[in-house]
């Protein structure tokens, strides 16, 4: 005997009851965001306003401290002077190449830990703990270790690399007389400094994967690859964005392991080393502040395109 089917159909154009729920929550959500972190955002934007507009301010004169009376109006004139000049790009290339190659690196690393954080059952609280160490160093004690590690007399690299190697190393060699050896170190420092952190926010994306879902995976017969690319991964899409997104910020602002190493020589200056060289050590304020406009606008870009082009619902990705 057939049966009607009497559930009411939603009409042409207009969203299911599940997609309205989801959105009330998506919208529910929004407003619990705001309500928390609302009084932060406040602060931090009272606390940060005032630099910013100043610092906007003062990049539109050409102003030298040491000569506060010669300040003129130039307008934009710094933006293009700063845009115009091939140390500029070469600052931003090399910020960019640091980026992407330390980024891409400790998304891998620390998937990995956090894979084996994750699934390791007896020793766990001491393997996070041990995992978290080179992220608690400073950053400027961290990057004076790998300085003195790879120095040409005193540093251990050299004499390492020439005993493994059976004395085909260069117990000599120069870490730091050309651009890509200092840029191997200064990634190498920057990756075991901060894949400690993005291990810990993948694995706050692996609590999330529904064990139930991997089960019957496994039941289904599939193997760890369809596993991970199509259970473990499109769950994680949340976290990973949120990874991705904290460490590519901080890794286009980097200055301190640069700064230790190298100083910018050999064409290893950053985005930010330029700033503080312009502002600081030529003390032209006025082309140091457009500078560090600049490095505000390409992080927030950064931050736009991320946000944008993941197109996650985080909401949603909360399950």
């Amino acid at each position: 005997m057939s049966t009607v089917d009497t559930t009411p159909k939603s009409a042409p154009g207009q969203p299911a009851s599940a997609k309205a729920r989801l959105s009330d929550r998506a919208l529910a959500e929004r407003r619990l965001g705001w309500k928390l972190a609302g009084p932060a955002f406040v602060i931090m934007l009272a606390v940060t306003a005032y630099p910013i507009l100043q610092a906007t301010w003062t990049s539109l004169y050409k102003y030298r401290l040491t000569d506060p009376a010669n300040r003129e109006f130039v307008f934009l004139g710094n933006y293009l002077t700063a845009l115009r000049d091939a140390v500029f790009w070469q600052a931003v290339g090399v910020t960019v190449l640091i980026t992407v190659i330390t980024v891409v690196v400790e998304l891998i690393l620390g998937f990995v830990i956090a894979m084996v954080m994750h699934r390791i059952v007896i020793p766990r609280k001491t393997l996070r703990t041990i995992v978290l160490i080179p992220y608690s160093i400073i950053t400027v004690v961290s990057a004076f270790s790998w300085f003195f590690g790879f120095q040409v007399t005193t540093g251990y690299a050299n004499h390492w690399l020439h005993a493994l190697t059976f004395g085909a190393w260069d117990a000599n060699f120069d870490w730091y007389g050309s651009f890509w050896p200092s840029i191997i170190i200064i990634c190498l420092s920057e990756i075991w400094k901060t894949t400690p952190f993005m291990s810990l926010l993948l694995l706050s994306g692996l609590a999330q994967v529904d064990s139930v879902m991997e089960e019957a995976a496994k039941v289904d017969g599939a193997t760890f690859g369809q596993i991970l690319t199509r259970v473990i991964l499109p769950n994680m899409k949340p976290a990973i964005m949120v990874a991705l997104l904290f460490r590519t910020l901080d890794a286009f602002r980097i200055f301190d392991n640069i700064f230790i190493m190298t100083g910018g020589a050999n064409n290893t200056s950053s985005f930010s080393l330029l700033a503080y060289n312009q502002t600081i050590s030529r003390v032209e304020v006025g082309m140091g502040s457009a500078l560090s406009v600049l490095l505000f606008l390409a992080v927030v870009g950064i931050a736009f395109v991320f946000i944008k082009g993941f197109k996650v619902d985080l909401a949603e990705g909360r399950g």
